[in-house]
């Protein structure tokens, strides 16, 4: 079509096959739509279009995405509130006749088989590396494994245990993203079903991120979220609480901010879904997690004194403060 449809901070821009949805830079632009810059949208990652009556003598276009099509959508699971939306144009209201233009000149580009779900990703998320603060850790992505390096500030005793932790995505069957802003706020409730990829539903923790078993309080703010991995080995068992699970973290309003936590969720599971782990022969024994590289040993000297704390405290055994002293200190 070779168009140019501008609305309210996004700008649509059309091309034979697809869309480019272009984000401003302003304070007025929510930051997950700045954190995305621009999209281009295959008219074949689409299901629909619609447009519907605004606020404030607007009208709304809105390019329906087919569901397992864009993975930062998937991720989202429901839970974007309007303004986040990318998939939205908001015009002023005397454009509704340019609008419902472009609106049938999108459905009559859509693919054959926009009814359909999609079986593989047709919408690009940013590409890793990736990396944000969530309250209780540090979460990275390299394109290959997924990092959670725990915050003695935050995290609970029962992560501290384990130590920080490694993922690769071949270990992975999905992500269980919950936005900070869908409690105590005007963000929509998640549906019931998470984002994942080939793997049976996983039980969700009710209680959030109540406690995190340290004495310290709960991340702050008007919402709590996390971020869950979906691991293989833990297929068919009950999902531990976030705060509890050293395959999660955990965030607040403040720490895990939409525009960083949904994005890094969308990149793993975009790159859980092109991969595709080759089963291992029966009897042999699973491929090993990747090791984590030699940390600082300043670092290390901080998290052994912090497990002191907790054994003070009595959160920690002997046996278990050796054992954990030890694993630190071999990895100087």
């Amino acid at each position: 079509m070779g168009d140019v449809l501008a609305g309210f901070q996004t700008v649509w821009e059309f091309d034979t096959d697809s869309m480019l949805i272009r984000f401003e830079r302003g304070i007025r632009t929510p930051k997950l739509l700045q954190a995305l810059g621009e999209r281009r949208i295959p008219f074949e990652a689409l299901s629909g279009v619609e447009l519907t009556v605004g606020k404030r003598g607007t009208v709304v276009l809105r390019a329906v995405p087919r569901p397992g099509a864009d993975p930062l959508m998937e991720a989202a699971d429901g839970q974007l509130r309007e303004a986040y939306d990318p998939y939205r144009l908001v015009l002023p209201a005397e454009r509704e006749t340019l609008a419902d233009y472009y609106a049938e000149r999108i459905r009559e580009s859509l693919g054959p088989e926009a009814d359909i779900p999609a079986e593989a990703h047709l919408v690009t998320v940013p590409p890793p590396p990736l990396s944000f603060k969530a309250y209780d850790g540090k979460a990275s992505f390299d394109g290959k494994a997924v990092s959670f390096r725990w915050f003695w500030t935050g995290a609970s005793s029962e992560k501290w245990k384990v130590g920080d932790q490694r993922f690769r995505i071949d270990e992975l069957t999905g992500v269980e993203w919950r936005s900070p802003e869908s409690r105590g706020s005007a963000g929509t409730a998640p549906k019931e079903s998470s984002a994942k990829t080939g793997a049976a539903k996983e039980g969700s923790a009710k209680d959030g991120t109540a406690g995190n078993g340290t004495g310290k309080a709960s991340p702050k703010g008007g919402g709590h979220g996390y971020l869950r991995l979906l691991r293989r080995s833990a297929e068919g068992r009950p999902a531990e609480r976030p705060d509890r699970d050293p395959a999660a973290v955990v965030f607040g309003m403040g720490y895990g901010l939409v525009h960083q936590s949904l994005p890094f969720a969308a990149a793993v599971l975009e790159a859980v879904r092109a991969s595709s782990p080759v089963p291992c022969a029966e009897g042999a024994p699973a491929p090993n997690r990747a090791t984590a590289p030699r940390r600082d040993p300043a670092d290390i000297a901080e998290r052994i004194r912090h497990l002191g704390e907790l054994h003070t405290a009595g959160l920690l055994t002997d046996d278990e403060f050796s054992a954990k002293k030890a694993e630190l200190l071999a990895e100087l």
